[in-house]
């Protein structure tokens, strides 16, 4: 229940802050912050992608992953709920990937969370750099560098859970949910197959 309460919280504050501020700076700095306080526990994932990667890694038993992935999505349902209350009624921002070309978001998307699921499964989870102390700085600027490299393009997600919590925030359409599950699981999906390629004896 730790672990799930940790994840829970983690994205709430990660989803908190991107809606409130938009600003990658602040959202890289968030994700490292509540990487900090709870890699210890729970390993941090915050996305549901993330896990995806950690689990095809085998750093996660498939008993755990399914609720990492429910209770981040109910943190981003949470995020987004504080968000409308404070935002009252007033005017949501642009949707972002409705006025791009759905073939680049979802190319970016997968980029840019294959760069995150990477960095996390290097800095995380490999035995070559086992209690480190930089992993979440690591992890936040990944975020921070690829939302300055993307976000123009397809709102820079990098995160299921997130794309869900824009929907719901009326700031990606509900129509192009699809570009982030699959752009962003299909990121995780490959960072996991690239780790294990390059690194077939860390079991």
């Amino acid at each position: 229940m730790k672990k799930y309460i940790t994840e829970f919280i983690g994205t709430f504050f990660l989803v908190t802050t991107i809606s409130l501020t938009g600003d990658p700076i602040a959202i890289g700095a968030a994700l490292m912050v509540m990487i900090y306080a709870g890699g210890h526990i729970s390993g941090a994932h915050y996305n549901p992608a993330v896990t995806l990667a950690v689990w095809i890694r085998g750093r996660i038993t498939s008993k755990e992953a399914i609720p990492y992935m429910i209770v981040q999505v109910i943190g981003a349902i949470a995020a987004a709920g504080l968000y409308m209350w404070l935002a009252g009624k007033k005017e949501m921002p642009a949707d972002v990937a409705r006025n791009a070309d759905s073939f680049k978001a979802v190319v970016v998307e997968l980029i840019g969370t294959f760069a995150l699921g990477y960095v996390v499964l290097n800095v995380a989870t490999s035995k070559a750099t086992s209690g480190n102390s930089y992993f979440g700085l690591a992890i936040g600027f990944t975020v921070l560098a690829m939302a300055l490299a993307f976000g123009k393009i397809s709102g820079g997600a990098f995160n299921p859970a997130v794309a869900i919590g824009l929907c719901l925030m009326k700031m990606v359409a509900w129509a192009d949910i699809w570009i982030y599950l699959v752009g962003c699981f299909g990121g995780g999906l490959l960072a996991a197959i690239v780790f294990n390629f390059l690194n077939p004896d860390d079991k």
